[in-house]
């Protein structure tokens, strides 16, 4: 079982020496990863037809470049982003992000990935928000290409790419990919695409349901669900005390669950010091 921290985006400052003490402290603890959500721009919450969680004045650190800064100060944590809302980005630019980062860190980078919902990003990005399931089915196989074969030729409906490729290549071959998301496409794209999947927090008989409809479309697909990855997010509303941690972890280990990380947001934790205070006590319960 691998143990991460989802990084408190909205709740950390953007101050480099507080970042800096954030994932050096992560890492010394003993967890396995990090966790970054992803959002390149917020709405105004008064525009027309917005309903997200999150507004302009919500602060998202970008994943991927600060990444390749964190690798710099770590030794073994893998970095993870959970998810990237890859329909809205570029495709070969990604890959060649991605990349560097796994060159950077030796082989640290698990990429998330789904669909997004936010078309206000879409939009700012010049990308077609009411396409973002095909496009991602096919960004998937392009990044995979992209990683493993020096030299790529690849036509699609969404990509053209006529003999090129990246140098320099990652060092994973391919990066894992897994895919977010609850619904049943999301769930379908993984049992099909993904290395894993990472669902929302759910509750446990939630999570039961949802892992065993993921197995059914495993195995029509003709995959082994104990070679699946799944990746469960502890949160602080459901979980809050180390018997509770405890219990998370005897839930879902039986349900396949091969990676867990604890998200310290939204519960009104008032500092750093108190963001990691609470990761000390959740690995400290899960690891003994």
């Amino acid at each position: 079982m691998k143990f991460g921290a989802v990084f408190p985006q909205n709740e950390i400052s953007a101050d480099p020496a507080d970042l800096k003490r954030y994932i050096t402290t992560v890492e010394q603890l003993g967890f396995d990863y990090v966790i970054f959500y992803d959002h390149v721009l917020g709405a105004h919450p008064d525009r027309e037809g917005w309903s997200g969680p999150y507004t302009h004045e919500h602060q998202f650190h970008e994943p991927l470049t600060t990444f390749a800064w964190m690798a710099a100060l770590t030794e073994r944590l893998e970095f993870v982003t959970s998810i990237l809302v890859l329909p809205a980005r570029q495709t070969a630019l990604v890959a060649k992000q991605a990349a560097q980062i796994d060159v950077l860190s030796g082989g640290r980078l698990r990429m998330g990935v789904a669909v997004g919902w936010n078309w206000v990003e879409f939009d700012a990005l010049g990308m077609d928000f009411s396409q973002r399931g095909r496009h991602i089915n096919e960004q998937i196989a392009v990044l995979r290409a992209l990683w493993t074969d020096p030299l790529v030729t690849f036509q699609g409906d969404f990509h053209h790419i006529d003999r090129a490729g990246l140098n320099p290549m990652p060092v994973q071959q391919p990066i894992p990919l897994w895919i977010g998301g609850m619904s049943e496409a999301a769930m379908r794209r993984a049992a099909r695409l993904g290395d894993g999947w990472m669902p929302n927090p759910l509750p446990i008989d939630k999570g039961r349901e949802r892992v065993e409809t993921l197995h059914t479309y495993l195995r029509e697909e003709g995959r082994d669900p104990a070679d699946f990855g799944l990746d469960v997010r502890c949160s602080l509303r459901f979980y809050k005390e180390a018997d509770d941690f405890r219990r998370f972890v005897d839930e879902w280990t039986p349900l396949g669950a091969t990676h867990m990380c604890l998200n310290t947001m939204y519960v009104d934790l008032p500092s750093l010091d108190d963001h990691l205070r609470m990761l000390e006590r959740f690995i400290t319960a899960v690891k003994g």
